[in-house]
C-alpha cells in the first residue's frame, strides 16, 4: 500500500474541487431563462400560460409570494410540466427567471442575479 504525504492527499482535493467548479455550467440569469425557455409559452400566453407583462394575469400570482410562485414554476401546475418542461435548468436558474417575469408585471422580487 502506497503512503502519500498529507500535503499530497490536500493538493488532490484542492485540485478536485477547481476541477469540478470550473466544468460545472454557469447559472444563466432570468432574462436569458425566460428568452430561451420561458417565452414559448408565457409570450403568446400558450397553454393558458400567463402572458409576459400582463399585469392583470400576473397580479394573483405575485401575490402568493416568491417563494411560493418559484416552488410552483420548480414542480409544475396544470400543464405546466416542472421547471416548465427543461430539467436540467437549475432551481435558481427557474427562480431568476420567476423573479423576472413577474418584476416586469409589477412584482418587486429579489433577483438572485
Amino acid at each position: 500500500m502506497l503512503h502519500h504525504p498529507p500535503a499530497f492527499a490536500v493538493s488532490l482535493l484542492v485540485c478536485a474541487a477547481f476541477s469540478a467548479a470550473a466544468t460545472a455550467a454557469p447559472q444563466l440569469p432570468g432574462a436569458e431563462v425566460y428568452e430561451h425557455y420561458c417565452a414559448a409559452c408565457h409570450a403568446t400566453g400558450q397553454l393558458k400560460a400567463p402572458r409576459f407583462g400582463d399585469r392583470k394575469a400576473w397580479r394573483p400570482l405575485i401575490a402568493e409570494g416568491q417563494a411560493m410562485l418559484s416552488r410552483t414554476a420548480i414542480r409544475g401546475i396544470r400543464k405546466m410540466p416542472p421547471k416548465g418542461g427543461h430539467p436540467h435548468l437549475s432551481d435558481l436558474e427557474v427562480k431568476r427567471a420567476v423573479a423576472y417575469m413577474a418584476n416586469q408585471a409589477g412584482g418587486k422580487f429579489k433577483t438572485h442575479e
